[in-house]
C-alpha cells in the first residue's frame, strides 16, 4: 500500500527537479525547441489554475489543494486497497497537486515549461501531467467498473 505514497513522492520529486532546472537555467520567456515547431520547452509562470484561469487567488488554490490532497490520503487509506487501478490514479493525481501546491505556496506561481507548439496548446510542467494521467485512469477505472457491474447485472437477471 506504501508503494502509492512513493509514486506520489516520485512525482512530486521530478516535478520540483525540472521546475528547478527551468529556473536555473532558463531566462522567464525563454524558448528552446526540442522538436522545431512541435515541442519546446519554454519558461513560463501560471499564477492560476489550468490555462491560467481564475489568476492570482493564490489562497483559494492553497485551500483547495489541502482539502483535495486530504481527501486523495482518506480515499487511498480507506478505498485504496482492492483497486490497483484507483490507487494508482490516486498516486499520480496526489503528487501532482502536491508539486503545484508546492510552487504556489513559495513563489505564488507555478512554473510551467512543457510547450506543444504544433497544436498551440498552453504550457504545462511535469505535475500537470501526472494529474492528467492519474484522471485517465481513473476514468477507465470508472469505465471498466461499470462494464463489470453491467455484466453481472446482466447475469443475475438471467
Amino acid at each position: 500500500m506504501y508503494i502509492f505514497y512513493i509514486i506520489a513522492l516520485a512525482v512530486v520529486a521530478l516535478d520540483q527537479w525540472t521546475k528547478h532546472l527551468v529556473v536555473k537555467y532558463m531566462e522567464l520567456g525563454e524558448s528552446i525547441p526540442l522538436w522545431e515547431n512541435v515541442f519546446h520547452l519554454t519558461s513560463h509562470r501560471n499564477r492560476g489554475a489550468a490555462f491560467g484561469m481564475l489568476e492570482d487567488r493564490r489562497l483559494f488554490f492553497i485551500i483547495i489543494t489541502l482539502v483535495v490532497v486530504v481527501g486523495i490520503v482518506y480515499t487511498l487509506f480507506k478505498h485504496g486497497k482492492g483497486n490497483l487501478r484507483l490507487s494508482l490514479a490516486l498516486s499520480f493525481i496526489l503528487g501532482g497537486a502536491i508539486g503545484n501546491f508546492i510552487d504556489r505556496l513559495i513563489s505564488g506561481e507555478v512554473v510551467d515549461f512543457l510547450h506543444a507548439v504544433i497544436i498551440n496548446f498552453p504550457i504545462f510542467n511535469v505535475a500537470d501531467m501526472a494529474i492528467t494521467v492519474g484522471v485517465g485512469i481513473m476514468l477507465i477505472d470508472i469505465l471498466l467498473d461499470s462494464r463489470k457491474s453491467a455484466h453481472a447485472t446482466d447475469a443475475t437477471d438471467k
